[in-house]
């Protein structure tokens, strides 16, 4: 290995800012669709009179839809991020999905177009799973690749910060609305979080545009011609780390949606709690996870990334049923509790993970390989969760289930990441130096 010193980005910092306010406004304007579609949807675009879980199943079905694009967008712009680099990627995601967020809060009704109203619903719900798709992979490398390598879990967790941060955000947001009115909020007021998402898009577009391109991706086209098909190299050459990166990832993109979505649909709709306790714990939780992110993050990198992780995991299966039996108490401190302790569980799986995934890879098609293993597994278990979990309810009439179906994913991702292998980013850009 050569003695030089690896040159590293002068402006760390900067990236690291730029990826949390981008993926802020990404996760904002999905979660803002989710909160919709555990409330309101239901009701909005589908027959009047459908059974309230059936609806809720149907509301769910098009919640998936995002999750099933987003491995084509991972594809589509990490061909485009591993070729032409990072930055212009991640510009284009951002304008999609505020163009897409926006016109959901302009659709009609089912009442006033009919079976149209889903339609147009499923069509602007794919164009947001494209963007999501392409964004997260690049604005986790851009955060990544950016960093020094004793410090990369904890400038990776920024990227991390915008799913907490878009999450309080988008239900802070519903909250506040139900407040002031949950008849305005099922009638139209759920549409102004959407529409407020343009602003949001312009803001970070001007803070995206100011940061430099990835230093590793600039040390790849300097070293040699960037991959002609990132997409065919990445299934080549990295099959197996594809396959232990999807298995890292239920908790984290899959046992979200249960402990989030799902659980604010069942204890509405089932338990008989109402928006606004729900609203209102899930934004103080979605609080917690924000500010935890990045505490849990430095203790990444300075005690193991992994046996971090793997502590989180562990929270999440020891917490798993209480979350859902506490809500039968009726006792608001007692539910924004477990709420609370649940998202801190999330936060040490979540904030992390970044740096183990960007570090799987080889530099040449990295783009494609962590948005292909991310899309896939957030298609697989985030866009199947909400659905299933509300299925084995109806079909159980237990909560049990599927308090089951997220310890089995706790335990997957354990094995799995055991298993992980890492690429030095210092090795690459010592060599280029």
């Amino acid at each position: 290995m050569s003695e030089r010193t690896a040159p590293t980005s002068p402006h760390p910092a900067r990236a690291a800012v730029a990826a949390f306010v981008g993926t802020t406004i990404e996760w904002f304007d999905f979660y803002v669709y989710a909160t919709a579609a555990a409330l309101v949807f239901a009701t909005q675009f589908f027959p009047p009179g459908t059974d309230p879980v059936v609806g809720l199943m149907a509301s769910f079905a098009t919640f998936s839809v995002g999750f099933f694009a987003r491995p084509l967008g991972g594809i589509v712009f990490g061909h485009y991020g591993d070729r032409l680099g990072r930055k212009s990627a991640l510009v284009i995601t951002l304008l999609m999905m505020g163009v897409a967020t926006f016109c959901v809060g302009l659709l009609p009704t089912y009442e006033q177009i009919g079976f149209v109203a889903p339609l147009l619903l499923v069509v602007l719900r794919f164009v947001q799973g494209i963007a999501v798709g392409g964004e997260w992979g690049g604005a986790v490398l851009m955060a990544v690749e950016h960093a020094p390598e004793d410090r990369k879990t904890f400038y990776g967790a920024f990227a991390q910060l915008g799913n907490p941060a878009g999450a309080l955000l988008a239900t802070g947001s519903f909250s506040l609305i139900a407040a002031w009115d949950t008849e305005i909020l099922y009638d139209w007021g759920w549409r102004l979080p959407f529409l407020a998402s343009v602003l949001l898009v312009l803001v970070g577009l001007v803070i995206r545009l100011k940061v430099e391109e990835s230093p590793v991706f600039e040390a790849v086209r300097n070293g040699e011609e960037p991959s002609e098909l990132p997409v065919r190299e990445a299934l080549r050459t990295s099959w197996r780390p594809l396959l232990l990166g999807i298995g890292i990832l239920p908790v984290a993109v899959g046992g979200y949606y249960i402990v989030t979505t799902f659980l604010q649909g069942y204890g509405v709709t089932e338990v008989g709690i109402s928006e606004q306790v729900i609203l209102n714990g899930l934004s103080l939780a979605a609080f917690v996870e924000l500010v935890a992110t990045l505490a849990v993050s430095w203790l990444g990198d300075r005690y193991g990334t992994v046996r971090v992780i793997t502590i989180g995991l562990v929270g999440v299966i020891v917490l798993a049923v209480p979350q859902f039996l506490v809500l039968e108490t009726g006792s608001v401190g007692l539910i924004f509790l477990v709420l609370c302790l649940m998202r801190l569980a999330m936060a040490t799986v979540y904030g992390p993970i970044a740096r183990v995934l960007a570090q799987m890879y080889p530099p040449r098609a990295r783009y494609t390989s962590i948005s292909i293993a991310y899309q896939v597994a957030g298609a697989i278990f985030g866009g199947l969760s909400p659905l299933v979990s509300t299925a084995l309810y109806a079909a159980t009439g237990s909560i049990l289930p599927v308090a089951g179906l997220l310890m089995a994913m706790a335990v997957v991702s354990i094995v799995c990441l055991a298993k992980a292998p890492r690429h030095r980013d210092a090795d690459l850009l010592e060599s280029a130096a």
